[in-house]
């Protein structure tokens, strides 16, 4: 088994459930030294997509599931790295227990451009349902975004 760092929608383990059966949340933590931020809006139905990039001074809460091959290759569809959107990438994750290499999906388009209400909302909830820092949920709700999809 490896390692995957989930930092969007796939933060929920319920929504994890459903879509990689046997791959269990192991724990959360940070990815130290990068940022969530949204782009490739048009590739987006309504707005921008999530994404990480490197930024030395910030941080994003992830929820580290151990993915057996198959659940990777399934969530690849989900996720659309098998069209090229995203593309897997190693990245270093700080636990309470200590480190773990685990790899994660960086989107493969240019950073910019509105996510839409709706899509902030649901990543809202699932950083709250993998049971993230209020202030980093209260962050998350408070991003600007659009309000409507156009």
């Amino acid at each position: 088994m490896t390692s995957y760092a989930a930092y969007g929608t796939n933060l929920d383990p319920a929504r994890m459930g459903e879509r990689c059966p046997h791959s269990p949340m192991r724990t959360t933590g940070w990815l130290t030294g990068w940022r969530l931020t949204f782009g490739g809006e048009e590739h987006g139905w309504d707005g921008a997509l999530a994404t990480i990039v490197q930024d030395p001074i910030e941080q994003v809460f992830v929820a580290v599931y151990d993915m057996s091959p198959l659940d990777g290759a399934q969530l690849d569809k989900w996720e659309s790295a098998d069209s090229g959107l995203y593309r897997r990438t190693k990245v270093r994750v700080s636990t309470m227990v200590g480190e773990i290499v685990a790899w994660t999906y960086v989107l493969d388009a240019y950073e910019g451009g509105l996510p839409s209400a709706s899509y902030l909302g649901v990543i809202a909830a699932a950083a709250e349902a993998a049971d993230a820092p209020a202030d980093y949920v209260t962050r998350l709700r408070g991003r600007a975004c659009r309000s409507t999809g156009l």
